[in-house]
């Protein structure tokens, strides 16, 4: 859907985004992520025409990216881009016909996410007169409203409760699955292991790191695992299969974080603790994509 290649911008001798490359595959949800300062927003900018790139190209379902393009891309910026002393219902059919919508077409549109979001009265509300979260309800549908190709949405829970936030999630997934690309930045480490397929993440200017999120995960598993049990205190022989990295016990409640040894694997654990005691716990200590975005920011600061 969208090949990014080689994208370098400055502004007043600031470089935002130095020799950026990433492939956004199409009907993917895809993170963008990275610290404030990254040049997450520079790009983001770039991708839909508000500024252009010093040097480097972007290419749109195999196009060059230009100006037809836009109409096919949906935008959520991070700041609402409403207008607070128009009126919901307004403010989303003026927005609905800039992407070429009929009247009729863009009417009907938005009365049907009216009643999905349950804001069925709202289309004579002014946006002042509303709570941020419900603010980005009508921000969220004048993004989505002419049904377009790509999608980028920056921090698209803000504002949001976590029951709202559960209905604007169930809704991205359900354009993902009609076949909507979705561009995500979010500083939400849990919302990008549950929605996103793949990811990238800048820092100072760079890309540092970028893959399928589930590959990326593998990468940095250590052979760890979590093992809690009652039973006899198992203080592991010479002939072990792992070292004990953490231990603490409450009368015969034993929680142990273990890692294997060399050429070991984790039935040998539950071999060797099966004769100890009864298991209530064990599993893989997988680093989270909180982790990752941690340890890789910190190692380049």
């Amino acid at each position: 859907m969208l090949s990014i290649r080689h994208i370098v911008k400055e502004y007043d001798k600031y470089r935002a985004l130095d020799d950026v490359s990433m492939e956004v595959e199409k009907g993917s949800i895809f993170g963008l992520l990275g610290p404030n300062g990254a040049g997450k927003t520079s790009l983001i900018r770039i991708i839909n025409q508000i500024t252009a790139p010093d040097s480097g190209e972007i290419f749109f379902n195999g196009e060059r990216l230009n100006q037809s393009h836009i109409e096919r891309i949906g935008y959520l910026p991070e700041e609402r881009g409403l207008y607070k002393k128009m009126q919901i219902g307004e403010q989303i059919m003026y927005m609905a016909r800039l992407k070429g919508l009929s009247n009729d077409e863009a009417k009907r549109r938005i009365k049907t996410w009216f009643v999905k979001l349950g804001i069925e009265s709202w289309w004579n509300k002014k946006v002042e007169e509303l709570s941020k979260g419900m603010q980005q309800k009508a921000q969220f549908i004048a993004t989505v409203i002419h049904e377009p190709e790509l999608l980028i949405l920056d921090e698209p829970f803000s504002g949001f409760d976590p029951v709202n936030a559960e209905v604007i999630k169930d809704e991205i997934l359900e354009l993902n699955k009609k076949g909507a690309t979705i561009i995500f930045s979010t500083h939400r480490m849990e919302s990008v292991e549950e929605l996103c397929d793949s990811i990238a993440l800048l820092n100072k200017s760079h890309k540092i790191l970028e893959g399928r999120v589930k590959d990326i995960k593998n990468t940095y598993r250590s052979n760890s695992y979590l093992l809690e049990y009652s039973g006899s205190n198992a203080e592991p022989n010479g002939n072990a299969p792992f070292t004990i990295t953490e231990t603490s016990s409450n009368g015969d409640e034993h929680h142990l974080k273990l890692k294997l040894n060399s050429g070991a694997n984790s039935n040998d654990i539950l071999s060797y603790f099966i004769t100890k005691g009864h298991i209530s716990r064990f599993e893989e200590l997988i680093p989270t994509m909180n982790d990752i975005f941690i340890d890789k920011v910190n190692k380049m600061n």
